[in-house]
């Protein structure tokens, strides 16, 4: 009867999901004050000016030179932000997945410290995190590489917990029964079948980094952001196109090789 009861409950609870969704969906299109002016009545003639410097694209060498500057600054602050990332999400991800404890009580007040940690590091958005250390350390490489560093260290430790978890139970079965200790079994087991999962997000999250870094260089920060910013407050749209081409561009390319990479893996 339990085994029965199973599927109704799961599907009052879906209905019940389902009803608070829409409740908290109705509720805000009710709170929004629609009788206000919610279109600017001077937009569309901003938005054409915007659309025809698409057309007529920026494409002298000298800022074809910038351009290609602020994107290599770009991919650099977020290669060294997510390797920073990795050094900080791998080991707080071990302890968050709790694979190293063997007492249950131990194990549960580990998982669930490192946890808050983790989701005190995420929770906060790297730009928020480039504001506060623009104003403690200044405008420096420094600022930018901790500001995504920091974040995405969390969201890569809570994902690599997970990953680790996941792991297919059978062969880690295999080497306790040779004698392995936990610390064994997570370097010669966990780890080489988690490896293509983990390197396959990490990869992922430097594609993020690179539209993180873009963004957080509207707060000062040199790169690709922060000429769009530039450009922007001179009303020279054909440069704001060049850039977010280049950026196009840019992510376009981390893809391709990304994609390379992770079929490589699981081939």
């Amino acid at each position: 009867m339990r085994a029965l009861d199973r599927p109704s409950s799961l599907l009052e609870s879906r209905r019940l999901l389902t009803f608070v969704l829409l409740a908290a969906v109705g509720w805000s299109l009710f709170s929004v004050s629609w009788g206000t002016g919610i279109i600017h009545t001077g937009g569309g003639s901003s938005a054409a000016q915007i659309l025809k410097g698409l057309f007529t694209l920026d494409l002298s060498p000298s800022f074809l030179r910038l351009a290609l500057r602020s994107s290599w600054t770009t991919v650099s602050y977020a290669l060294a932000g997510i390797t920073l990332a990795v050094a900080i999400g791998l080991p707080l991800g071990v302890l968050a997945s709790g694979v190293l404890s063997s007492a249950h009580w131990s194990r549960l007040s580990a998982i669930g410290s490192v946890r808050l940690l983790l989701a005190f590091l995420r929770s906060i958005h790297e730009l928020v995190w480039a504001w506060l250390l623009v104003i403690a350390i200044g405008l420096s490489p420094v600022a930018a590489v901790l500001a995504l560093a920091i974040p995405y260290g969390g969201i890569l430790g809570r994902v690599y917990s997970e990953i680790l978890v996941d792991i297919p139970q059978e062969p880690l079965r295999s080497l306790r029964a040779a004698g392995a200790s936990e610390l064994k079994v997570l370097l010669y087991g966990r780890l080489p079948m988690a490896l293509p999962d983990m390197l396959s997000y990490t990869l992922y999250r430097f594609e993020c980094g690179i539209r993180s870094v873009a963004i957080m260089s509207f707060v000062g920060i040199a790169g690709l952001g922060y000429q769009v910013q530039l450009s922007l407050d001179d009303l020279l749209y054909d440069q704001v196109w060049t850039l977010l081409l280049a950026l196009i561009a840019l992510i376009t390319l981390v893809d391709v090789w990304s994609s390379a990479v992770r079929s490589r893996l699981t081939s």
